[in-house]
């Protein structure tokens, strides 16, 4: 159920960048990209970020449902990308080892795990009610996004 073929990920792409330029503040810039996120992007039902607190990820800013507030490393698709140090996509979540179901209509998944300079600081995840909803180009679309936050942050 992708439509990744058709969507401007150049133009998000350059619209992140304006909107992140502002500000240097993590939490501030997270906020105003899950909400470009959840806006702009079809088919998704909860965009938002995780950020890396001891040895467990916080609930960051989001838009969509209420979600977990807490996911330790290596639980759940946000835990497995953090620790493994890559992006995953999951096209059933209901297929991956110990998904945790912080919002049960949540059909597919996409988390990218966030370095800044070498340091785990979080993890970009973006939900869907639809299978299959993420596709090889919305992963390079959410890394290279990933990339302009990282960049926007002290």
């Amino acid at each position: 159920m992708t439509n990744s073929d058709q969507f401007p990920w150049q133009r998000l792409l350059q619209q992140a960048e304006g909107l992140l330029s502002v500000s240097s503040n993590r939490i501030s810039n997270a906020a105003n990209l899950s909400a470009l996120l959840y806006q702009e992007l079809t088919d998704v039902s909860w965009v938002g970020f995780y950020f890396l607190d001891g040895e467990t990820l916080m609930l960051g800013p989001f838009q969509g449902k209420p979600a977990c507030v807490s996911i330790e490393l290596g639980k759940g698709v946000c835990g497995t990308a953090a620790v493994s140090g890559k992006t995953i996509r999951v096209a059933d979540v209901e297929t991956f080892d110990g998904h945790i179901a912080c919002d049960a209509a949540a059909r597919s998944e996409i988390v990218v795990p966030l370095f800044k300079r070498g340091e785990l600081i979080g993890v970009l995840d973006v939900d869907s009610t639809f299978l299959d909803r993420f596709g090889a180009e919305d992963e390079a679309g959410l890394n290279a996004l990933a990339q302009v936050y990282l960049s926007s942050v002290e």
